[in-house]
């Protein structure tokens, strides 16, 4: 038991894990959607960049490109890179307490190649974060002024009053009340802005959450 609803689970005998959950586990839906997945999930719940294994939740954010999508932005001279990042279930966890400083993050685990980290550096001003999972890499990274090539886990907590080092726009879902990933937009974007951007998708009737709509806050 490791606390906070999460456990730890060795497994005995010859069985390799990875085939194990390939042939008896399922694609881990947010709570919000209630029902079991099903094949399709599988594809739809993934982004099409994704190649390693480890991740318990698709960066939503992520979703909305296709490979012509990214091909479409390359072409425009958009340098797109990428990093390796362990969403954890901790992207579901809502802060149940009142006070935010008390909220304990579940670390997820990341990898910044030496060619990202140098791609990102040299557009100081200019980069885009594709997902909030990703900002947290990002500044968890760059929270002493300069960005470099790097692994291991990030337990950062961004809410008001936050000052963004690395970051410059983030695209984002829109997320659930009392989420840390909510909480995270409005940091970034000022909580006035970021709840009339609400109000305005809530009365358009805007789809929120993982298969949702998102939106760029620069």
């Amino acid at each position: 038991v490791i606390g906070g609803g999460v456990r730890r689970v060795r497994l005995s005998g010859s069985l390799d894990w990875s085939d194990l959950m390939e042939r008896y586990g399922s694609v881990p839906l947010p709570p919000y959607i209630q029902r079991s997945a099903d094949a399709e999930d599988r594809d739809r719940y993934q982004t099409v960049y994704a190649q390693v294994d480890g991740s318990v939740a698709a960066p939503t954010a992520g979703l909305h490109f296709t490979h012509e999508i990214l091909g479409a932005i390359r072409d425009r001279g958009v340098q797109v890179v990428e990093i390796v990042l362990h969403v954890g279930p901790g992207t579901f966890k809502p802060v149940a307490v009142s006070d935010p400083e008390n909220h304990v993050m579940h670390a997820e685990w990341f990898q910044i190649s030496h060619e990202t980290a140098r791609t990102i550096a040299e557009a100081h001003g200019r980069v885009w974060a594709v997902g909030t999972t990703v900002a947290r890499v990002l500044e968890t990274v760059g929270a002493s002024g300069s960005i470099s090539a790097t692994e291991g886990w990030t337990q950062l907590f961004i809410h008001p009053p936050f000052r963004f080092r690395v970051v410059d726009a983030v695209i984002t879902n829109f997320h659930l009340p009392c989420s840390t990933l909510l909480m995270l937009v409005c940091a970034f974007g000022g909580y006035e802005q970021i709840m009339k951007a609400y109000r305005a998708a809530v009365a358009a009737r805007y789809r929120l959450y993982s298969y949702g709509d998102a939106m760029a806050v620069i």
